[in-house]
């Protein structure tokens, strides 16, 4: 059974950071990739970034410069920090783990930002 759980959202000022963590139940090392979605209200789910097993990292297009993904492995944990956050940050984030052909969620965190 795979639990991930997400913490370190907020409510933020345009300009401001926050960390996101996402704990995992046992080692990440069996998991093929992890990573960030987000799903603001009325929109479809999106990634936001990913990173495999090998160190490779992936970014929408929006958050490349402001947001890095990162990974401690002692930990089990894996960590979304975000700068320079814009009102359209504002979503719930959500932290995901692939052990192929299985997707696995956790509960999501609640980011918001004011302008």
């Amino acid at each position: 059974q795979v639990q991930l759980v997400e913490s370190g959202g907020g409510l933020v000022q345009a300009g401001g950071s926050l960390r996101l963590s996402c704990a995992a139940s046992g080692s990440i090392f069996r998991f093929n990739t992890m990573g960030w979605y987000r799903q603001a209200p009325g929109k479809q789910r999106e990634l936001v970034a990913t990173m495999t097993n090998g160190g490779y990292t992936n970014y929408a297009d929006s958050v490349k410069g402001r947001f890095t993904i990162s990974r401690d492995n002692a930990r089990n944990t894996v960590y979304l920090q975000m700068n320079s956050l814009k009102p359209e940050d504002t979503a719930v984030y959500y932290c995901a783990a692939r052990v192929a052909p299985n997707n696995y969620w956790g509960q999501g965190t609640q980011v918001t930002v004011s302008s």
